[in-house]
């Protein structure tokens, strides 16, 4: 059975123990969703597509070594948990999700996201049980890069995981998660003993012919699905 834990679950005892990040998050950005629920048929086959092809056990282009398997999956809201499940369901490993629900006010949903993925970086960033793993983070695009938050709320106030992660300090890191790119994974890794990254990488999905319907567009560019997709613009 596939576990969704809440978040509680490891937060984490602040002792003695010296500040250790994972050795490597992988981080994306939900599929592609019918509304904020649910996956659209396309972000259901994506998600299948990084299951198959690099998130899941056996995974074609798999990030994961034998020695080195993802030790849990994170992910933020019903879309992301959506884009999470297959893969960490081939691995038996739980999603662990800081659960921010769709709501009808627009700034207490902003807010619950600010909040929440404070606390799961600070979590990440420090818990000793995440020593040199290997972790996967599905998340709300705007929360793992976006401008004008950088600009509204910096340093302690820091809302994205950019900044929480400093990804600043390394080159090659864009500014903003595009809209319509569901298709990018970024790839940190960190040395041991620390919680300053040394690494970035940033790959492009590629699924060939098994998955012909889910986009691969450049950074940036639209993925120029069709009107009746049933997947609606990402926000």
């Amino acid at each position: 059975m596939l576990r969704i834990l809440a978040a509680s679950v490891i937060v984490f005892a602040t002792t003695a123990i010296a500040a250790a990040a994972p050795a490597r998050i992988v981080i994306l950005t939900s599929a592609e969703a019918a509304d904020d629920w649910r996956l659209c048929e396309v972000g259901s086959q994506r998600a299948q597509g990084l299951r198959y092809n690099y998130l899941g056990d056996k995974a074609a282009k798999s990030f994961f070594s034998e020695e080195a398997p993802p030790a849990y999956f994170f992910a933020v809201t019903p879309t992301t948990v959506a884009t999470a499940t297959p893969a960490s369901w081939s691995w038996r490993k739980p999603i662990i999700n800081y659960s921010v629900l769709p709501q009808s006010d627009p700034k207490k949903l902003e807010e619950a996201l600010h909040a929440r993925t404070r606390e799961a970086a600070g979590n990440i960033l420090n818990n000793p049980a995440l020593r040199d793993k290997t972790i996967v983070m599905v998340w709300d695009r705007r929360h793992i890069a976006d401008p004008e938050y950088e600009a509204r709320f910096e340093r302690e106030a820091a809302v994205t995981l950019r900044q929480l992660f400093r990804l600043d300090i390394l080159p090659g890191v864009p500014l903003k998660w595009p809209a319509d790119n569901n298709d990018y994974f970024w790839i940190i890794d960190f040395p041991k003993n620390s919680n300053v990254p040394l690494k970035f990488e940033m790959v492009k999905q590629d699924f060939g012919k098994s998955f012909p319907k889910v986009p691969a567009n450049e950074w940036g560019e639209s993925s120029n699905l069709p009107a009746d997709s049933g997947c609606r613009a990402t926000r």
